[in-house]
């Protein structure tokens, strides 16, 4: 069950970003041991691209920290996107704090190309 103060403050930050967006939004989650991150684009309700760290090969993996593998994520959302020429995304941190991996992962998408 999520905690109501979560879903208060995805609401929160959905609805300053939904208010702003024409471009597709680049969501995170977050879980104690992975993370995904999806492009969605809230006009047709569909899911653009969708990348976890699961999706990635067990030996790159193996060894690195969470952080490394956000980035890696990131990287690869960023990959893509430009294959489907998408280059401007909106980021939704979600319920989530801008800082660890969720940073991570914003940076690594940039580092890719992706402008917020």
């Amino acid at each position: 069950m999520i905690d109501k103060r979560v879903i208060r403050r995805r609401k929160r930050t959905r609805v300053k970003i939904r208010r702003s967006a024409k471009r597709p939004r680049l969501s995170v989650f977050r879980s104690n041991k992975h993370i995904y991150g999806q492009i969605l684009d809230d006009a047709k309700g569909m899911t653009l691209i969708a990348v976890s760290d699961k999706n990635l090969a067990e030996g790159k993996k193996k060894g690195m920290k969470k952080q490394d593998l956000a980035i890696m994520v990131g990287e690869i959302i960023a990959e893509r996107a430009k294959k489907k020429k998408i280059f401007k995304v909106v980021f939704d941190r979600g319920a989530y704090r801008f800082h660890g991996r969720v940073k991570a992962l914003a940076e690594g998408a940039r580092k890719g190309g992706l402008k917020f």
